[in-house]
């Protein structure tokens, strides 16, 4: 049990620390409603319990261990979060007022689950951090979950309550067209800083 919570301790400044996966999230919950968010967070967090499962199997090292195969993975990521991002941007240069939720874009669930599970970043620090609080003794594929499990518990907590906060500045702020495009703007804006963070990294 010390053993999880030294984990768990460990890993929650890295959970804080807004990245891509966070920065989605919050792109998705901002002029909308938190049951946005909430799916954004749940298809995130599944992408996330894929990358567990790749770890405790091994097969992950097999993906580092290709620099080719690991470049491209990582730049389909970067791709789709650009996409996006131009999505958003090109629904603030449309003549007439659209509504967020009514927009033609992919389910949060979805666009979150392929987000997180394009971001070599997370596979990095599956990498660096999990092996250390794994013993020696005992069933390794069922540590690495364990352990995983807590990550993703964590990033769970995490991501909703920064989805409800935004949400809740949102409401506060009152809402019409003109504000709409603003939102989509800032959206945009925070997806494509996350492309440039997973370049810059």
């Amino acid at each position: 049990m010390s053993n999880l919570t030294l984990f768990a301790l460990t890993i929650t400044p890295l959970v804080l620390t807004p990245g891509p996966d966070m920065l989605f999230v919050i792109s998705q919950a901002i002029g909308k409603d938190f049951r946005s968010g909430m799916m954004a967070t749940f298809g995130v967090c599944s992408g996330y319990l894929v990358h567990s499962i790749l770890v405790a199997l091994g097969i992950s090292a097999i993906i580092v261990s290709y620099p080719m195969l690991f470049d491209a993975i990582r730049f389909l990521g970067i791709a789709y979060l650009m996409y996006l991002s131009f999505c958003l941007f090109r629904s603030v240069f449309k003549s007439k007022g659209i509504q967020i939720e009514q927009t033609n874009t992919p389910n949060p669930i979805r666009k979150g689950f392929i987000t997180s599970l394009l971001n070599p970043k997370v596979m990095l620090i599956y990498f660096a951090i999990l092996p250390q609080f794994m013993q020696a003794t005992g069933n390794a594929v069922l540590q690495g979950l364990e352990l995983s499990f807590i990550f993703i518990g964590l990033c769970i907590v995490v991501y909703l309550s920064v989805a409800y906060l935004f949400v809740k500045a949102t409401q506060k702020a009152g809402f019409d067209k003109t504000k709409q495009r603003w939102l989509d703007a800032t959206s945009g804006t925070m997806i494509m800083l996350a492309a440039t963070w997973l370049i810059a990294h």
